[in-house]
C-alpha cells in the first residue's frame, strides 16, 4: 500500500479526530476523547449545574495519561532499534477504537449494564485518542497536529490576515494550505460524527477505525518540515 503523503495523512487524522471527539461527545454525556482537558471544564460546570458522567469525565484522563505514556514507552524501545513505532501506535490505537466501538454497542443492546458498557467505551476511546496525541508529538512533530485545533486556528488566521495585508513571502500559501486542511477536515468530522451516530449508534466509530488502520499498514511520507512561525 503507498503511503500517504503528510498533508493527506494529517488531513485524514484530524477528521478522525473530530468525528471520534463529537461521537463521544454526544453518545457519553459531553466526554471529549481528543481534547481530553475540555473534560475539567464540564467537571467544573457539574459542581453548579450537576448532571451526568462526571465520573467517567474523571477517570477519563488517567486513562489519557496512561495511554500517552504507554505509546512513549512503546516509541522508546522502537527508537533503541532505529525503527519508528507509528505503525505499530496507529495499530493499537485503531484497535482501541474498535474495542470503543463494541463497548458501545454493547449498551446499546445490554440495558441493564449500560452504564458500564458506557464507561468502558468512553475510556477506551480516551486512551485511543491520547495515543494519537502521542504520535502526533512524537512521531508526527514536523506536521500540522491532527488532535488540537486551537493553536492551528490561531495560526492560521494570523498566516489568512498576513496574506490580506500584502505580507506575503514564498511560503505563505504552503504554510494556509497546512493549516486549512486539517481544520476543514476536523469540523467535517465533527459534524459527520455527530449525523452518523445519530443515524446508526455506535457502529459509525467503523469508518475511522479502518482509517486509522489504513494509516498504520500504509504509513505517512516523508514528514515535511512547517515553515517556522513569523
Amino acid at each position: 500500500m503507498k503511503p500517504f503523503s503528510p498533508q493527506h495523512g494529517t488531513t485524514l487524522l484530524a477528521a478522525v479526530a473530530g468525528f471520534v471527539d463529537t461521537l463521544g461527545f454526544v453518545a457519553l454525556f459531553g466526554l471529549f476523547t481528543a481534547h481530553v482537558t475540555g473534560n475539567f471544564v464540564l467537571i467544573g460546570a457539574e459542581l453548579v449545574q450537576p448532571g451526568r458522567g462526571v465520573a467517567l469525565k474523571l477517570l477519563a484522563f488517567p486513562v489519557f495519561v496512561l495511554a500517552v505514556a504507554l505509546s512513549r514507552w512503546i516509541a522508546m524501545r522502537h527508537e533503541r532499534h532505529g525503527h519508528s513505532a507509528l505503525r505499530n501506535l496507529m495499530g493499537l490505537q485503531a484497535v482501541l477504537l474498535l474495542g470503543f466501538m463494541a463497548a458501545g454497542v454493547a449498551s446499546e443492546v445490554a440495558p441493564n449494564q449500560a452504564q458500564a458498557w458506557s464507561y468502558t467505551a468512553g475510556l477506551m476511546g480516551a486512551a485511543a485518542m491520547g495515543m494519537q496525541n502521542a504520535s502526533s508529538r512524537m512521531l508526527l512533530s514536523k506536521l500540522t497536529p491532527s488532535t488540537v485545533m486551537t493553536g492551528n486556528v490561531t495560526q492560521l488566521i494570523i498566516e489568512l490576515t498576513d496574506w490580506l495585508l500584502g505580507r506575503r513571502d514564498a511560503d505563505l500559501r504552503l504554510r494556509i494550505d497546512r493549516l486549512l486542511f486539517p481544520v476543514l477536515a476536523f469540523a467535517l468530522g465533527a459534524m459527520t460524527g455527530a449525523m452518523a451516530y445519530s443515524a446508526i449508534g455506535f457502529l459509525a466509530l467503523l469508518p475511522p477505525a479502518v482509517a486509522i488502520a489504513c494509516v498504520a499498514m500504509a504509513g505517512i511520507g516523508d514528514q515535511a518540515p512547517l515553515a517556522p512561525n513569523r
